[in-house]
């Protein structure tokens, strides 16, 4: 079951905001997908990135997938954490797995609530 309180986006990555700042990672239906995660490669702190487009990749043992910003603006901080254990991605997705946090003004009303995505991957 996905977080209530979070938003999502229909390419498989949740978002939470605190403030000013979003923080965002891949889905628990993302990593399912993509099976056993072995590299995340993320945005550097202090790029600028655009919502809708790639940001970054996560490697697993089936495929390689980009990860879309949800929102645009500039990264704050990135999960150093998966440089060395990117299987926390697998484990939780939602909590020790985040990956990148944004400084933005982005409003995330355009985003899926949880009853929106659960409905939306039910249909994949």
């Amino acid at each position: 079951m996905d977080p209530q309180d979070r938003r999502y986006t229909k390419e498989h990555e949740w978002v939470s905001r605190n403030g000013a700042v979003v923080r965002f990672g891949i889905t628990s239906f993302a990593q399912e997908a993509l099976g056993d995660i072995v590299y995340v490669s993320l945005p550097t702190v202090g790029s600028q990135i655009s919502a809708g487009e790639a940001c970054g990749e996560v490697e697993s043992t089936k495929s390689v997938s980009d990860i879309y910003a949800p929102v645009s603006g500039t990264v704050v901080a990135i999960n150093d954490l998966l440089d060395g254990a990117p299987e926390t991605v697998n484990a939780d997705p939602y909590e020790a797995g985040w990956m990148v946090e944004v400084e933005t003004d982005a409003t995330l009303d355009d985003l899926l609530d949880a009853a929106a995505y659960a409905e939306f991957t039910t249909s994949q």
